[in-house]
């Protein structure tokens, strides 16, 4: 094993660099289709992006790449405990702030931050502890399956009341890659499966804008007005791109057409001005970023690190997936950001956190 004093993984890090640069050139471009926009205000808008997400996200991800990742597994609990507090924050009057019907965000001073990002984060360190330091007891019912989904009630709960059911999709996704990985049996993986299907049916059952989304997806031209309406849009982004795209800046759709350009919709922005070849970049982009990943989940001196590398990945990568299809109509919408581009000054901070974790394993692989 290396010693402390190696550097981390330089194909890695300029990953990351390229997409948090070729990101933030997106992000500008699809920002100014919201100045056609009133009560848009661009400045502030940057700001966020710029200065809480890229500048503090950056300065976070290289403080985080020098502290050894066993001090995090140390106090994962902790955290975990912290971040499911900040998260119920949001449900307290003059604190919480609610938009198109989510409770997702609070206010500090003058900037508002979205505490289910840093939830994320919480969860999977302490899920890689858990799962770490029960490696060799998870074929067991009481020590595998049930503390498992135990421990994925807390964000799930919280995460429901908001109701913000994309991310728990994400969180869950990422936890069931950790489980795998950790060493379930198929018997478990089957009846989280299961779960997870009973959930689903629950959901559609209680929440009409989940069976409106289903439906949309199944038939996008039945209310083109309404519910298809950015599915829509987006594909006409999308297929006027062509292959080399219309250029930067170029994009039609962004002015006035394409709601929301600078957050889920930007993968549909970024199409229609680099085309398909710009297209197949990103999707590259955060393909490297997985294989580069894994190798260092491979290479981990130990089963937490390797966990927990496995885990980030997940979640920043499931999300970008998730995004890149709802766009494209292969799966229904789900308002996901797209990490690294879309506009979100907390997601961007907590992204680049999770890069910092990675890289500090990465110093110390086999």
């Amino acid at each position: 094993m290396r010693g402390v004093g190696n550097k981390i993984d330089r194909p890695l890090l300029i990953i990351t660099g390229m997409l948090v640069v070729s990101g933030f050139f997106l992000f500008s471009s699809a920002s100014l289709g919201l100045l056609a926009r009133e009560g848009v205000h661009f400045s502030s808008l940057v700001f966020s992006q710029l200065v809480l997400g890229i500048g503090f996200g950056t300065i976070s991800l290289f403080l985080i790449s020098r502290i050894h990742y066993r001090f995090l597994k140390q106090y994962s609990l902790y955290l975990f405990i912290l971040s499911a507090i900040l998260t119920l924050l949001v449900f307290i009057p003059f604190i919480g702030f609610s938009s198109g019907g989510a409770t997702r965000w609070i206010f500090l001073g003058p900037l508002s931050i979205q505490p289910a990002e840093i939830l994320k984060i919480g969860t999977i360190l302490y899920l890689a502890t858990y799962l770490s330091n029960m490696r060799a007891h998870l074929d067991k019912f009481k020590t595998g399956i049930i503390a498992f989904v135990l421990i994925l009630a807390v964000p799930a709960v919280i995460l429901l009341l908001q109701p913000d059911t994309s991310t728990l999709v994400v969180i869950a996704a990422a936890a069931v890659g950790m489980f795998f990985v950790a060493g379930a049996r198929w018997r478990d993986i089957g009846i989280l499966i299961l779960i997870g299907i009973i959930a689903l049916g629950s959901l559609i059952a209680v929440r009409p804008y989940v069976l409106d989304r289903i439906t949309t997806f199944i038939n996008p031209a039945a209310d083109q007005l309404g519910s298809g309406y950015q599915i829509k849009q987006s594909l006409i982004a999308v297929g006027s791109g062509k292959i080399a795209g219309r250029g930067f800046g170029q994009s039609v759709q962004k002015f006035g057409y394409l709601p929301e350009p600078t957050g889920d919709s930007v993968f549909a922005v970024a199409a229609e001005e680099f085309g398909f070849l710009g297209a197949v970049a990103i999707l590259a982009l955060f393909v490297a970023l997985v294989i580069r990943s894994f190798w260092v989940a491979v290479r981990a001196p130990d089963y937490f690190g390797g966990i927990v590398v496995v885990g980030l990945t997940l979640l920043i990568v499931t999300q970008a997936l998730i995004n890149i299809a709802s766009m494209l109509g292969v799966i229904p919408l789900t308002g996901l950001p797209l990490p690294f581009i879309s506009h979100g000054g907390t997601a961007m901070l907590v992204t680049l956190a999770s890069m910092g974790v990675i890289l500090n394993v990465s110093k110390y692989a086999k």
